[in-house]
């Protein structure tokens, strides 16, 4: 009903009438549609009878001038808004603390906290590990919720009704080869991919110990599937990974972290003793939960980057994959 409102609305704004039902309708919608249709046009022609200043401004909105004055006034303000912002933030650079001095904001006894007691208190020799994945856990929960809502959103916007199957887009071919070059990538990517992949499970596995992490590491898994796909085929690889695969992996990586996180930080806002080790610092199974939701985080990071390119490389989804 609310489709067929905005498309009576629209018709209205360029023909000044109200449109007829759609032929895509049932026919209770196109009967209740008809209905609706004859009061709004009874009350459009009693609006235009009327020779007050509101009947007659209503009356002008449905015309082309008022969409070209709206069309005018939108580009105006969007400018004016985007100018203000930017001399604001121009005008805000010269009252920026200086970089490098001590007095700075941002050293404070926060960032003294994890410096000088982040070891003892996290169990993680990367300090940059301890404080995303503890102290501040929970944003970088948010962070990983965000790349799932990102990748259910285009997911959305690329499904494609089963119902529909004449209007499916065909799969896109990213690049194409000749034959002796796709030899090539496929020999290349047989090298590749062992290198690759064990250097991002690495990178994962590492990251509470030196420079690496869920992000850094689930980046470059996802790269690891994006060159398998183009090496060996989409389809080849949707039989072991497929869009549902996924997503629900993402979806049990995410609640995994949560379950994980929610239990550390009920147990710690209630001072009760969690149990969890922080094992001998520098050791592999150490700094208590890092290690787990580093886990997790490259899981959600590898999952996502390759569901945006193999969603966009189809084109699109179809409802129920």
């Amino acid at each position: 009903m609310i489709r067929n409102w905005f498309r009576s609305l629209y018709h209205w704004a360029e023909e000044g009438e109200f449109s007829a039902a759609g032929e895509d309708q049932s026919p209770a919608e196109q009967e209740e549609s008809s209905v609706c249709l004859d009061e709004s046009n009874a009350w459009l022609a009693e609006v235009r009878s009327d020779e007050g200043f509101v009947p007659r401004f209503l009356s002008w909105l449905g015309t082309p001038a008022a969409a070209a004055l709206y069309r005018d006034l939108y580009r105006v303000f969007a400018a004016v808004i985007c100018l203000t912002v930017t001399i604001v933030l121009l005008v805000t650079v010269p009252f920026l603390p200086e970089f490098g001095n001590p007095d700075n904001p941002a050293n404070n006894e926060v960032s003294e906290r994890y410096i000088e007691r982040g070891l003892e208190e996290t169990g993680a020799t990367n300090i940059v590990a301890g404080m995303i994945l503890d102290y501040r856990a929970f944003d970088t929960l948010g962070e990983s919720n965000v790349l799932f809502a990102a990748m259910c959103s285009v997911a959305i916007l690329l499904r494609v009704d089963r119902k529909g199957k004449e209007a499916n887009i065909p799969e896109i071919q990213v690049w194409r080869w000749d034959g002796k070059a796709n030899i090539y990538l496929r020999h290349a990517t047989k090298i590749l991919i062992p290198v690759t992949m064990i250097f991002g499970i690495f990178v994962v596995l590492n990251g509470h110990l030196s420079a690496g992490g869920g992000f850094s590491g689930g980046t470059i898994l996802g790269a690891s599937l994006i060159l398998l796909s183009n090496a060996f085929g989409s389809k080849r690889l949707e039989h072991y990974f497929s869009n549902t695969v996924c997503k629900w992996l993402t979806f049990a990586a995410l609640m995994a972290y949560a379950c994980l996180k929610s239990y550390s930080f009920f147990t710690g806002a209630n001072h009760l003793e969690s149990g969890i080790s922080l094992g001998t610092p520098g050791a592999l199974f150490s700094a208590g939960l890092i290690l787990p939701l580093n886990l997790c985080v490259g899981c959600v990071v590898a999952c996502t980057m390759y569901s945006f390119y193999a969603m966009f490389r189809s084109g699109g989804i179809e409802d129920g994959v």
